[in-house]
């Protein structure tokens, strides 16, 4: 603090902090704040003292007038912590700082993120290194760290061996284990698994489960064995089966399930009124679901549905620090804590008019007023080797008597294939597609029909997978392969090729095959013309995004193409092998 910058307490009695002076005043005083007290459970009046990042004060005093201070009068505001994400997957054709900076501006100031792709694409150390670096910026970036690849893959004993998750559980920016997808294999005594849950827990870490559909007995042994917490209750009745079994439990609202709106009709059905062990998340949702907003936009239904204000913030700052043990630095307006400040006009408007992260302004009476860096990404796609093989004739052979079928968004289904796959091309009287996966290194393929996604799509190549394995669908063999050629060409992306040009679609993804060199608004629109062309190709769900990054998840029924070949989820058995190119 600058040496000019003196308390004084209610007696009057003088205090001086001393602090090194830097060549811009980093010292800011907010006066006439009414601020969320989370030590009191109220709205408290005060004036709030900020140096460089940190709040050092809040209470009544001032310090002595000195042109050295930059001081914001915010009579007539309320200001709260700034929003927690804490389960966000920022791979979703954005990257984890172009979906940073855009929640930034509409408050969500510090993010969890997912670190599954980097975990596949990038070395330990360069990974470590990228979260140290990504975090730098004026939001507050944590990770989760994997313990299961969420996928069968041929590499997961190279990658999830115990080194390497041990440094990356003991990383200071790593805050929880999960989502944990491979529950089975420990309630299966799996003990290696089991380890690494011992391990967060001895580093007071939680471990964050994926639970859907969990049984009371399950939601019990997962608990006896060190799951704290899980996002995937999708009716009233699940949040309560969790709640009972001690779980701290997030209410989600994403693209995929919008649930936030009857959950909290039916928990206010049940009689809860305490929600000091809620959180909210949007759970790694597609672009354009985030144009409304980030967690203001799920802060808006829950007061919408008449909770209130004080417990829906809370449920985005506080609950979150305390259940994750970082209250000392994040959730709350106090001393010692990361000044992340969201000023609203109206309790019941959750989007801010003023942001400030990290003591900085970013967004002053509704005009953005910092842009923060762009981040430097040559250091960590450097080794990228694009794809370095050719389509062979054989690639694009169709035998296989069991197809797959997309019964919704993401679920997949067997089925026996009743077309000739043989031809060059299929009818678009029905709604079957030739499918290939192929593996990004060119070691492997497999090949089925896909039925479900398209009548019309003639030709869709990418590399937008949980692996960044090749995936190509479509109805015309020539087109498949003409997307692929263009797909090649740009080292990894989403090519769709069509006879008709307006239903062809091209997008770059230079990042690890799934995220793209552009700002989340940018991004929103390329995935809007996207979901607009599939749409008009046939596909008859929400989101094809979701169907084809999923394709190989096997956190989901009923069957997945996996790099081991189509993967029956629920016996743990490969139904067909993938073949050897």
């Amino acid at each position: 603090m600058h040496p000019s910058f003196s308390l004084w307490n209610k007696q009057s009695k003088r205090r001086q902090i001393s602090v090194v002076r830097g060549e811009k005043s980093p010292t800011q005083v907010i006066t006439n704040a009414t601020y969320l007290n989370s030590g009191r459970k109220q709205w408290t009046k005060a004036n709030i003292w900020i140096y460089h990042d940190r709040i050092v004060y809040v209470g009544d005093a001032l310090p002595a007038n000195s042109p050295e201070i930059n001081w914001y009068d915010a009579r007539g505001q309320f200001i709260v912590p700034g929003y927690i994400e804490h389960h966000a997957h920022p791979f979703m054709l954005y990257h984890p700082r172009a979906f940073a900076d855009y929640a930034l501006k509409r408050g969500t100031s510090t993010i969890f993120n997912d670190n599954l792709i980097l975990f596949m694409h990038l070395g330990k150390k360069k990974a470590l290194s990228f979260i140290s670096e990504m975090g730098e910026g004026p939001s507050s970036l944590y990770w989760s760290a994997r313990v299961d690849a969420q996928t069968e893959t041929n590499d997961e004993n190279r990658l999830f061996t115990p080194k390497n998750i041990e440094d990356w559980v003991n990383h200071p920016l790593v805050v929880q284990g999960g989502e944990f997808s491979g529950w089975p294999r420990v309630i299966a005594g799996d003990d290696t698994v089991l380890h690494w849950v011992e391990q967060l827990k001895k580093g007071h870490k939680p471990m964050e489960g994926h639970l859907p559909g969990a049984s009371e007995k399950t939601l019990a042994q997962l608990a006896l064995l060190g799951v704290m917490s899980d996002h995937e209750a999708i009716t009233g009745e699940e949040v309560l089966r969790r709640l009972d079994a001690g779980y701290v439990t997030t209410l989600r609202h994403s693209s995929l399930r919008p649930d936030l709106p009857h959950l909290i009709k039916e928990l206010k059905e049940a009689g809860i009124t305490d929600y000091s062990r809620f959180l909210l998340t949007t759970d790694g949702g597609s672009p354009t679901f985030y144009e409304p907003g980030v967690m203001d936009a799920l802060l808006k239904i829950v007061l919408e549905a008449g909770i209130d204000p004080l417990a829906a913030y809370e449920m985005v700052s506080y609950n979150v620090a305390r259940h994750y043990g970082i209250e000392d630095m994040h959730g709350m307006i106090a001393p010692g804590r990361v000044a992340h400040l969201n000023f609203l006009m109206d309790v019941q408007d959750p989007t801010p008019i003023s942001v400030m992260a990290k003591g900085e302004w970013i967004v002053q009476e509704g005009r953005v007023v910092n842009e923060p860096e762009p981040f430097e990404w040559g250091p960590y796609i450097s080794d990228q080797k694009g794809i370095i093989w050719d389509l062979e004739e054989e690639d694009m052979h169709f035998s296989m008597p069991m197809g797959i079928h997309l019964v919704n968004n993401v679920l997949l289904k067997p089925y026996h294939i009743d077309i000739d796959a043989t031809k060059e091309t299929l009818g678009k009287e029905h709604d079957q597609c030739y499918f290939a996966m192929i593996d990004k290194d060119g070691k492997w393929r497999m090949n089925t029909i896909l039925k479900g996604f398209a009548t019309h799509l003639d030709g869709l190549a990418t590399t937008f997978s949980i692996t960044g394995d090749v995936i190509m669908i479509g109805k015309k063999k020539a087109a498949m392969k003409k997307a692929f050629d263009q797909l090649k060409a740009s080292g990894g992306g989403l090519f769709i090729e069509n006879d008709r040009e307006d239903l062809r679609f091209q997008l770059p993804l230079p990042y690890f095959g799934v995220m793209a060199d552009l700002s989340m608004e940018e991004v929103m629109e390329r995935h809007a013309a996207f979901v607009h062309i599939l749409k008009a190709c046939g596909y008859p769900y929400d989101d094809p995004l979701y169907s084809i990054f999923f394709f190989s998840a096997t956190h989901l029924p009923y069957v997945r193409t996996t790099a081991k070949g189509i993967y029956d989820v629920h016996k743990k058995s490969v139904l067909f092998p993938t073949i050897m190119r």
